[in-house]
């Protein structure tokens, strides 16, 4: 870059400018690192409270559901009453710029599907517990992609981040260096070329 540009006052002055946008887009770039940071930490934290809660709803639904096949027999054909779930709905909002997706289910109240006489409380159980394993595993889901977005951003900012830290900025530094001490020594020169013409001015007057 610095054999590039001739050193002159307006490339110095367009340089300095060029230098501070750099150092500005470098801040702009780690303020936005950080609060992606931010958000994914709190994220991944929310992630493992869901998971746990999953886990344990999992295994409270399965042993209500064994103690219901035990009690009414094996329930495939109450089980098959029960529609497929079709209420899931995908949106979407921005944090600094990155699209994050937002997975749900549409609110609708709980509907038993199935007869209370072919059924009891355990089984109700079980189903009352799958529901819940359903909610909280569209969350999870939300919350793996926005992971995954934002960690993404994160690299891609991280990236630019660097080449401007690393790359863009000394590059402008060292480039008004060598147009500010090129403009200092055609001063100089410039200086002593007028006092050797003034002193030979003299010396024609003496």
């Amino acid at each position: 870059m610095t054999n590039q540009i001739f050193p002159t006052k307006s490339n110095l002055i367009s340089t300095k400018k060029s230098l501070e946008l750099a150092r500005l887009g470098f801040e702009l770039l780690d303020r936005k690192r950080n609060i992606l940071i931010r958000e994914m930490m709190l994220l991944i934290d929310d992630a493992n409270v869901i998971q746990r809660q999953i886990n344990v709803t999992y295994s409270q639904a399965y042993d209500a559901l064994q103690q219901a096949n035990i009690t009414l027999g094996v329930c495939d054909s109450i089980a098959q009453s029960v529609p497929v779930e079709q209420s899931l709905v995908l949106s979407a909002r921005s944090v600094m710029g990155v699209e994050i997706p937002m997975v749900g289910l549409s609110p609708a109240p709980k509907e038993l599907h199935y007869g209370f006489d072919s059924s009891n409380s355990l089984f109700d159980l079980a189903y009352s517990q799958f529901h819940e394993v359903k909610l909280l595993t569209a969350r999870l889901a939300e919350i793996e992609n926005c992971v995954y977005r934002l960690a993404n951003a994160i690299q891609k900012t991280q990236k630019r981040a660097n080449a401007l830290k690393n790359i863009m900025i000394p590059r402008f530094e060292q480039t008004v260096k060598c147009i500010a001490d090129a403009l200092e020594e055609k001063e100089r020169e410039e200086f002593s070329r007028l006092k050797v013409i003034k002193a030979k001015k003299e010396g024609s007057f003496a």
